[in-house]
């Protein structure tokens, strides 16, 4: 297999993009969390608030260590283009592996932190479902009635 400097160059755009869509779950989740913070502290503490709080840890977890495989897949990718630079093929091979590898890892937890926030959606949802007068409910209670 013939590794030019523009194979590892074509990761460039695609990380950049992947850790500006990181950056952006993260500062929309420290939003959550400072919301969730006052909620927490005005209010009583409901066992939803729990609730979300132990989701929030998990994935505040996550999406560090999604940007922390993104960034090393990044340095990977520099490391490699200097090692092609320099002509040293074998290397440059193995560490745009570990590159690759590092993307897929970043990835990999991305889908599982997606996958907790749909949960925590859920978490929402259900509190509106079940309790008493839920908004769901109360929607779902005329939709179901004839209309006369």
């Amino acid at each position: 297999m013939e590794l030019s400097i523009t194979t590892p160059a074509l990761l460039f755009p695609a990380i950049t993009l992947l850790m500006l869509a990181y950056t952006n779950r993260f500062l929309a989740l420290a939003s959550l969390v400072r919301t969730l913070h006052d909620e927490y502290h005005e209010e009583e503490k409901s066992p939803l608030i729990q609730r979300q709080i132990k989701n929030l840890h998990v994935r505040i977890g996550l999406i560090r260590n999604m940007q922390g495989f993104g960034v090393l897949s990044f340095v990977f990718c520099v490391v490699c283009m200097f090692l092609i630079f320099n002509t040293y093929m074998i290397g440059a091979k193995w560490i745009f592996a570990l590159s690759l590898l590092s993307l897929l890892t970043s990835l990999m937890y991305s889908l599982i932190e997606i996958v907790l926030s749909t949960r925590a959606i859920d978490l929402e949802l259900s509190d509106m479902e079940l309790g008493k007068g839920g908004l769901i409910k109360s929607m779902l209670d005329t939709e179901d009635k004839p209309k006369v």
